[in-house]
């Protein structure tokens, strides 16, 4: 069974930090990269976001992230990667996906971060109702 990625609401920066300072003990590594989802605060019709409440189905989203997780250690020279996103209300400001991606080189974290990304944008089922200050929602587009 894959590891679950999910955190329940924000990820928080104390979070962040521990999975980060995990590695500084790794004396082959010598590229981290980092990239973290923020929620914004669009205005779509007039309306501004305020949160954003995330499902998933999460059996799906998991094995759709283990096989990301297999598809960029094929591809890209990489030390060690974590993926997390959030489920549940995330607030305009707060963090919703975190990747975190190890190397021996700058190139290969760079490189792998964005596709990372891009993959979890178009190939994990997870769900973001937009809430808005005036309490109604839309779907979220992945953008």
């Amino acid at each position: 069974m894959s590891k679950n990625v999910f955190v329940e609401g924000p990820i928080s920066p104390e979070f962040i930090a521990e999975s980060i300072a995990k590695h500084q003990s790794k004396h082959t590594i010598g590229a981290h990269n980092i990239f973290l989802g923020q929620v914004r605060a669009d205005v779509i019709h007039d309306n501004t976001v305020v949160a954003i409440d995330y499902s998933a189905y999460t059996d799906m989203a998991n094995e759709a992230l283990h096989t990301i997780r297999e598809k960029a250690f094929a591809k890209f020279d990489l030390t060690c990667m974590h993926i997390y996103h959030s489920l549940g209300v995330v607030k305009a400001g707060e963090i919703c996906l975190f990747v975190f991606v190890s190397a021996m080189r700058r190139k290969q974290v760079y490189e792998a971060t964005e596709a990372i990304v891009n993959w979890i944008k178009t190939d994990v089922p997870i769900f973001g109702k937009e809430m808005f200050e005036n309490d109604t929602f839309t779907w979220k587009q992945n953008t």
